[in-house]
């Protein structure tokens, strides 16, 4: 992919694009291997638009941090940022302090034993795993909506929104509706609504 160059610490350069917190450089750390890109970050907080502010949000595989940064620099009331490396969470606790960000909280947990532990209720869960691409990779997207345990951490009308290959179907659950899907090179973003009748405007009717 393209973007941002190596440090010598080995972890990726990226920056928070918009909000009080924009332009600010964060550390992506050497684990990831696949970091949500600047243009598809944008995309996807242009398709939520207001949505943001105020909003709750989990960031599930959080990595460097960088979406749920984003949701924090754009508005975001607070945001849980989990992921099962330390490294990982290090740098997004190093990110947060240098975004001068409020409301973040980093937890050290493999996704499912969080949610199975986790009473909080979220506007917002948004998860970037590994991409699943053979046969034998874990589909973790998939796992998830198959869990249980997503839609009772969301909120009324929310929303759970997946980064996935562009090559992997769209995965389906009982329980939510996959009301939109974009395409940007080889990634696919997924936008589930969870009680679709509580949401009166999905977003892929918004202008962006």
């Amino acid at each position: 992919m393209t973007g941002p160059s190596w440090n010598s610490n080995n972890n990726t350069l990226m920056r928070i694009i918009a909000g009080k917190a924009g332009r600010i450089a964060i550390k992506v750390p050497s684990s990831v291997a696949r970091p949500t890109t600047d243009f598809v970050r944008q995309a996807i907080f242009s398709i939520l638009g207001e949505r943001v502010e105020n909003a709750r949000v989990l960031d599930l595989f959080a990595g460097s941090g960088a979406i749920g940064l984003e949701a924090l620099s754009r508005g975001a009331a607070s945001c849980v940022f989990v992921d099962e490396h330390r490294q990982a969470c290090a740098i997004i606790t190093e990110n947060l302090s240098k975004a001068r960000l409020d409301g973040g909280r980093v937890v050290k947990a493999e996704a499912i034993s969080f949610l199975k532990r986790d009473a909080a209720s979220y506007d917002l869960i948004l998860a970037d795993p590994p991409y699943w691409k053979y046969h034998g990779d874990k589909d973790h997207v998939g796992s998830l909506l198959q869990s249980g345990l997503l839609a009772p951490r969301l909120a009324p009308g929310g929303w759970f929104i997946a980064e996935i290959s562009a090559n992997q179907t769209s995965p389906a659950a009982d329980g939510f509706t996959l009301t939109d899907r974009r395409e940007y090179g080889g990634s696919a973003i997924l936008f589930y609504l969870s009680n679709p009748g509580l949401q009166s405007v999905p977003p892929r009717q918004q202008q962006h």
